[in-house]
């Protein structure tokens, strides 16, 4: 069986277009993807790594995203140029029987028009 250029051409594209997860340090993913809208507050033992290593997933694409930190508490579009995925690290109004004084801390990824992170912030404000 001879193996054509467009063969292979066609082999690395589709290689290539596979999400894999992201490198996330010393953060515990297993309790980052268990703690839905930051109800148990465990994702907040992984904020200063997270803020450590927060710019290494710009240019990620959103299927990376949620292959690596589960399906966002929230997404945001804002229109057809951008959007935000948010995870909650403090408990959200989300959570059972939480009252909320003052808006949690929450990490944004803003989504460009391709899908790609284009902006990481840890805030307690909406876009």
């Amino acid at each position: 069986m001879k193996i054509t250029p467009l063969l292979i051409l066609i082999l690395l594209v589709f290689l290539g277009s596979c999400s894999s997860k992201l490198d996330t340090g010393s953060m515990n993913i297993e309790n980052w993807k268990s703690d839905r809208y930051g109800c148990k507050s465990l994702r907040m033992e992984d904020l200063d790594e997270l803020q450590r290593i927060k710019n290494s997933f710009l240019g990620a694409d959103n299927q990376a995203l949620i292959k690596t930190f589960g399906r966002p508490d929230r997404v945001e579009l804002v229109d057809k140029s951008q959007s935000f995925f948010f995870y909650y690290l403090e408990p959200s109004d989300n959570c059972d029987g939480v009252q909320l004084e003052k808006e949690p801390l929450r990490v944004l990824f803003r989504m460009n028009a391709i899908s790609k992170v284009s902006e990481v912030t840890i805030t307690t404000l909406n876009p």
